[in-house]
């Protein structure tokens, strides 16, 4: 298994532009490419995913994840923002870097912890925040997780 298969080539974007939490929550919900109904779902159980716990894991990094019935396989999304924006991150610093995970409530491949899982030990690689902070274009995101086999 690897991310790329559930990334497609226009669900990354490295120029966030929102101002808080749910401005950003907004924008990576949008890589999904669901029609307007299906996004703001998809938003509203992003929202209250988060009310549960933040899905900032530190380092600048955040992983919100949720499975919906707007999703029809599992999707993967990845942003940043150069700035970044206040999360409730477990070390409390500005997340820069979001990974979106968006899976069926059912899911045959049950692919969505494992999913979450990599993506959660790529970002504790202890030059990940650099590598990404370094990326001009989408491509060299792919070419990172090609590098690291992820």
């Amino acid at each position: 298994m690897r991310l790329r298969d559930f990334i497609s080539d226009d669900a990354v974007r490295l120029d966030l532009a929102g101002t808080s939490k749910d401005d950003v929550l907004e924008e990576v919900a949008r890589l999904i490419h669901a029609d307007d109904r299906a996004t703001a779902t998809l938003l509203r159980i992003l929202r209250r995913r988060e009310h549960l716990g933040s899905t900032g894991v530190g380092r600048g990094i955040a992983i919100p994840h949720c499975r919906t019935l707007v999703a029809n396989r599992l999707r993967v999304a990845f942003a940043r923002h150069d700035a970044g924006v206040e999360w409730d991150a477990i070390d409390r610093r500005p997340v820069h870097y979001l990974f979106l995970i968006v899976a069926p409530p059912l899911e045959v491949s049950n692919q969505y912890l494992p999913v979450l899982g990599r993506i959660a030990q790529f970002a504790k690689d202890a030059d990940i925040p650099e590598r990404l902070a370094a990326m001009t274009t989408p491509a060299d995101f792919f070419a990172l997780l090609e590098s690291r086999g992820v």
